[in-house]
């Protein structure tokens, strides 16, 4: 296992991140634990969940699912760095006041929460799932110096922050001396590159690690087209409604052509693409089965020639940089 640094940090995280939200909902306890033992068997250390991933009426079940495998032992939880995600309401129904989004009392509410589920007394990077237009930065820093000062975490992270936001924010935290965001998790692949333009930049300036969430796009690109001729398995979800466009079925079909053409296996290669791009920690894979994660496991054995890496480019064109990307 090829490990690097979460951004700024000391911290030492694998170049895959194993995201556990299938974990409950369409993998049930004693395969998630299996899928867990064998991706900490591989090397990979960093495991990614989120307090609402169950959904519906079992939300948290995720938590409790990777909680249950820590008490197991025999140093699983020394092994993982850890991270979870706070945002959303947890209470079925009508949310009530205070249960949700980023006030302190909901920090501190949902934190406790998590833990317990968790079955563990630390969360190494505690997440914000999503910005917070009503709350301060001066009060979310605040109740997150609290958290790290008494060890229930140990580093802060952001998901689905514009880059205007991860600057503000750690602007805030400088003025304050607080430590601020290390990471950011932002949708972005081969077919979605936007990130390109602020995001990632405004992660790199301030020292973040990029860790992309839904590498294949939904399955876009894991060779959602070959699958359909050789095995008559239709596409649902995001890749049928995005191939429902005869552009972008045409552009998925030459990037299934270009990787035959170099008998590369499609899921496989945009998990090593992201590899290669700048600033990025590593991605997140969700793998339903042992065979998926196996799959997953082999991108990091991949080193894409620069032929395949053009092609990839002019299939997938990105932004190019800002503001060039949307002025002279």
């Amino acid at each position: 296992m090829e490990y690097t640094q979460l951004g700024r940090t000391g911290l030492k995280v694998s170049r895959l991140v194993l995201g556990t939200m299938n974990f409950g909902p369409q993998t049930d306890e004693p395969t998630s634990h299996t899928i867990l033992d064998s991706a900490l068997g591989a090397g990979l250390n960093f495991v990614d969940t989120a307090n609402v991933y169950g959904w519906g009426e079992n939300k948290g079940r995720t938590e409790e699912i990777i909680g249950s495998w820590f008490a197991k032992g025999d140093g699983r939880r020394d092994k993982t760095v850890l991270a979870t995600k706070m945002y959303g309401n947890m209470a079925a129904g009508d949310p009530w006041p205070n249960h949700d989004l980023l006030s302190a009392l909901n920090i501190r509410r949902a934190v406790e929460a998590s833990l317990k589920r968790l079955q563990t007394d630390y969360i190494d990077v505690y997440q914000f799932h999503h910005i917070d237009r009503n709350t301060p930065f001066e009060e979310i820093w605040q109740a997150i110096d609290v958290l790290i000062q008494q060890g229930k975490i140990l580093y802060a992270g952001s998901s689905n922050f514009a880059g205007y936001k991860i600057a503000q924010a750690n602007e805030t935290a400088a003025r304050r001396g607080s430590v601020g965001l290390v990471s950011e998790q932002c949708l972005y692949n081969l077919a979605e590159r936007r990130a390109e333009m602020e995001v990632i930049p405004a992660a790199q300036e301030y020292g973040l690690g990029v860790i992309p969430w839904s590498p294949l796009h939904g399955g876009l690109l894991g060779g959602v087209i070959k699958k359909e001729v050789e095995g008559g398995r239709r596409a649902s979800g995001r890749s049928a409604e995005a191939l429902a466009s005869s552009s972008v079925r045409a552009q998925v079909q030459a990037y299934e052509d270009l990787l035959d053409k170099h008998g590369l296996e499609p899921g496989e290669t945009a998990l090593a693409w992201l590899l290669t791009r700048p600033g990025v920690t590593g991605p997140i894979v969700g793998p339903r089965t042992g065979e998926q994660l196996e799959s997953a496991l082999r991108a990091l054995e991949l080193e894409l020639p620069e032929e395949v890496l053009t092609g990839l480019d002019e299939i997938f064109p990105g932004p190019g940089p800002s503001p060039e990307a949307f002025a002279w």
